[in-house]
């Protein structure tokens, strides 16, 4: 997203969860080594014709409700194989408010309904990404062919015509999401989350609260967790369940130390980890006492099913937005709900969390040292 993806074109990468560039408007599929080795010697690359599914998002978020919420709420209508075979479409008031990034979020997860990949109309909030990672001259390419780059007004006002499925999602109404254990497609909204924790008889004690991953590390996703973390420590709490925070790149974790951001994980006592899929794919030193004993983690990452996070199969894993789990490391229980429970800080007082606040992009810019990038050859024919 930051340096390959631009809206309109075709990406090819073994990585399962490329379709990650379609919040920057692109078809990005993920496929096995073989078919990149075809795709990278020349050979025609091929697949049955998709089915397409049209996601119409109407409203706006607001207040502990992000994007990520959107494929929680999806994933729980799909299921895991619902988006087999088809490429699917988000449209509407809805996706058009929301940020490149959290567009990406939602394609990010689209690997977790089975999609081949997923895609957001190509908008001003991709624009001012572009602009923002140092590709203007892509954002003014792509706004002189901008109709080019969206469906036709009459896929909009008649969508059930054109797709071979519609689904509506109003995003004024849209709760935060949790879902688990074992798999992404179990969904709970927060108000039905804490009952289903106790009739379940799922761990409640949340022992691990992990955020960051390719899914949901962007600038936006930081900001929004460590203003909780900032008001935690302004109102005397700290994290009571082990924190981590794992960068999605180094020029998201360069820039959110540049802002400060760090300080406020810091200051809970949260530990930042390399810029990696890490405990994504149970790549961390996970600490417990008796690895048979049934415990609970919950993650803004894509993937909890058994062992998937820690190789553990007594972990019961949950996912939900990064929002939502910082908060979740601050309560240290899964019946916690940031929307109406209080907790008692370090001083027996009992307090609230406020909503979380943040912004799409770094204010100053973004800023880095070493990306790790490497640009393509502007002529490719002498590449060995």
């Amino acid at each position: 997203l930051e340096n390959y993806a631009f809206p309109g074109g075709m990406m090819i990468g073994t990585d399962s969860h490329t379709p990650n560039a379609g919040g920057l408007g692109m078809i990005a599929i993920g496929v096995g080594g073989a078919d990149a080795v075809d795709v990278m010697a020349g050979l025609p690359w091929e697949l049955k014709m998709p089915k397409l599914i049209g996601i119409k998002l109407t409203g706006k978020m607001s207040g502990w409700t992000a994007p990520k919420d959107v494929i929680l709420k999806v994933a729980g209508i799909l299921t895991v194989k619902g988006g087999t075979g088809a490429i699917v479409e988000y449209f509407g008031e809805g996706a058009e408010s929301m940020s490149c990034t959290g567009k990406a979020t939602i394609c990010n997860m689209g690997a977790e309904i089975g999609a081949t990949c997923s895609l957001f109309a190509y908008d001003q909030k991709m624009a001012a990404y572009l602009k923002a990672t140092g590709r203007e001259e892509v954002a003014t390419l792509a706004d002189g062919i901008a109709d080019h780059l969206r469906p036709d007004a009459e896929v909009y006002a008649n969508p059930e015509a054109y797709y071979d499925q519609c689904i509506e999602i109003n995003l004024n109404e849209l709760e935060p999401h949790v879902n688990g254990p074992f798999t992404p497609d179990l969904a709970w909204p927060i108000s039905r989350f804490a009952e289903a924790v106790k009739k379940n008889d799922w761990p409640q004690k949340l022992e691990v609260a992990l955020i960051g991953s390719c899914t949901n590390s962007s600038y936006e996703d930081i900001s929004r967790s460590a203003s909780i973390a900032h008001q935690a420590t302004a109102k005397n709490l700290k994290s009571r369940s082990e924190f981590t925070v794992t960068p999605g790149s180094e020029l998201v974790r360069y820039t959110i130390e540049k802002d400060g951001l760090l300080k406020d994980f810091d200051s809970i006592g949260g530990v930042v980890l390399a810029n990696a899929c890490g405990p994504c794919i149970g790549q961390w030193a996970r600490h417990i006492d008796d690895p048979n004993r049934k415990n609970s983690i919950i993650t803004s990452f894509n993937r909890n099913f058994a062992k998937r996070n820690d190789g553990l199969a007594s972990t019961h894993a949950f996912v939900a937005s990064p929002e939502i789990v910082t908060a979740f490391a601050i309560a240290g229980d899964l019946t916690f709900n940031p929307l109406k429970d209080k907790l008692k800080n370090e001083d027996g007082i009992e307090v609230m969390l406020d909503e979380p606040t943040g912004v799409e992009l770094p204010p100053t810019g973004f800023a880095v040292e070493d990306a790790g990038y490497q640009a393509p050859a502007v002529d490719g024919t002498g590449v060995e």
